[in-house]
């Protein structure tokens, strides 16, 4: 999975106002760097501390030797206003800035005013126009400040990928699912590149991977990680072809970015033409960090791959999809689980779920709407099939989505919640999900703001982090599940 995700390297550079001793300032940093390491966090200690626009440059040069790709600003003292800040102008990486608290000397000579220095720091930044990561309470001794550092590596993790990041796409949106429009403008707001192909174009590619070598080493993976009975042994071949197709367009398509994600048209003309169901492929390529969004979802692609930096972890996208049955609720979530009905729903896709992250039981299956509609009445399913179902694996969870809407405006939501340990008794990738508030965030959020009926999923309680990315990419709107005694402002008050 690393490989499709950046690695930080974070640096610490520490900075001094002249009318304040520097020793102050590179022993806090020194502090700062043995609590780094006592956390087990690996950090490069800049040796050269600004004062001055010269200082500034030197420690950038100094950084970016050492192979740093973030960097936390350190106000050991009141700090230099300029140089301080100029370091997000020359520096290539995100970085944030954080200031010593008092505490560690006498209030005279070791008195070091950074609180106060932070202000101006801030202040310059907005000057400048640039953009620095800002703790939601930037000051603090040696050990909190290693503690805010540890928190920071995710979210640079985040912003490296996003910046480096193409999203390669396969055929338009299918007719009746335009919800999930994407607007090109915000991707590159946010420094992502798109590439959009037809997908006779990935039909072309497909076809010459015919008798690739590498197809029996795929397949014997495949029913490896299936387990026998799991799997269509006849149908291997050909997702293993398709497998290596997306893999091998990747690589050869990434051009002068570094990561990557696919948004894909998978139906309907997609199984009679490639003779399967994309899903269980999908689901293999997520599991590596390479999202493969169903229904040309771009913004679901971006907001998997956001998800995937932040955790560290594989992620998934779902339909916001059916409420719960109040007979389910009833036998198996009222009075064991601290959730009302309207709390609760299903999230549930064909079937691009990685397998880890379902239950055991899972399966390679069809798709049970497409044979439907698009298989003989009564027949066995043929190509229709290719899906990876099973109940999705009680967790916590962070359901959330970052969108352009219509008009060109960049939001998102976020929900912390869990997938119930509750059989759904349904087909698909599917689990009962519970958020707190969920009815009321549904209707004034997801139906009030317009959000498509795609979220992505990550397995962990992650809304802290996605805050931070999402605020440091500028986004003026992020939603959440608000509690009952904060009404949304759309709200009847008498309802």
């Amino acid at each position: 999975m690393l490989q499709n995700i950046p690695q930080v390297k974070l640096g610490i550079v520490a900075v001094s106002r002249d009318c304040f001793p520097i020793m102050l300032s590179q022993t806090r940093r020194a502090a700062i760097v043995a609590a780094c390491k006592a956390k087990g966090l690996d950090v490069v200690e800049v040796q050269a501390t600004v004062e001055n626009e010269k200082d500034m440059l030197a420690a950038v040069a100094e950084a970016k030797a050492a192979g740093c790709n973030a960097l936390a600003v350190f106000l050991g003292n009141f700090g230099p206003e300029t140089p301080e800040t100029l370091i997000a102008k020359y520096f290539d990486g995100p970085c944030m800035f954080v200031a010593a608290a008092e505490g560690d000397g006498d209030l005279i000579n070791g008195r070091g005013d950074a609180y106060c220095g932070m202000l101006n720091c801030s202040y310059n930044l907005g000057m400048r126009h640039l953009k620095g990561y800002i703790p939601e309470y930037p000051v603090g001794t040696a050990e909190e400040l290693a503690d805010k550092m540890a928190e920071f590596v995710p979210i640079a993790r985040a912003v490296l990928g996003v910046q480096n990041l193409k999203i390669i796409t396969f055929g338009p949106r299918p007719q009746d699912f335009f919800a999930c429009n994407a607007p090109i403008k915000g991707l590159y707001e946010l420094g992502v590149e798109v590439e959009e192909n037809s997908e006779l174009d990935l039909l072309v590619a497909y076809k010459e991977h015919a008798n690739d070598p590498r197809i029996p080493d795929v397949c014997a993976d495949m029913a490896a990680e299936m387990g026998e009975g799991h799997y269509y042994p006849d149908l291997l071949a050909r997702m293993a072809q398709f497998e290596l197709t997306l893999l091998d367009w990747a690589e050869a398509h990434k051009g002068s970015r570094q990561y990557v994600a696919f948004a894909d048209k998978c139906w309907p003309a997609f199984p009679s033409q490639f003779g399967f169901e994309p899903c269980y492929v999908n689901s293999r390529l997520v599991s590596r960090g390479i999202p493969v969004a169903c229904e040309v979802d771009i913004y679901g692609a971006l907001s998997e791959y956001i998800g995937m930096c932040v955790s560290g972890d594989t992620v998934t996208l779902l339909d916001i999809n059916n409420s719960v049955p109040a007979s389910l609720y009833n036998d198996q979530i009222a009075g064991k689980f601290p959730y009302a009905l309207t709390d609760t729903f299903m999230g549930f896709h064909c079937g691009n779920t990685p397998a880890c992250k379902l239950c055991a039981d899972r399966a390679v299956k069809y798709q049970l709407i497409q044979h439907r509609l698009l298989e003989p009445a009564g027949s066995d399913p043929d190509f229709t099939r290719g899906t990876l179902e099973g109940d999705i694996a009680p967790s916590e969870i962070t359901f959330y989505r970052l969108q352009c809407d219509s008009e060109g405006v960049l939001r998102s939501y976020i929900a912390e919640g869990e997938v119930l340990p509750v059989a759904t008794g349904s087909f698909g990738g599917i689990g009962v999900f519970a958020i707190p508030e969920m009815g009321r965030f549904y209707r004034h959020v997801l139906v009030q703001k317009h959000y498509p009926h795609h979220g992505a999923v990550a397995f962990g309680h992650y809304g802290k982090l996605l805050f931070e990315v999402f605020k440091y990419f500028g986004l003026a709107d992020i939603a959440y599940n608000q509690p009952k005694a904060l009404p949304y402002p759309t709200e009847n008050p008498w309802a």
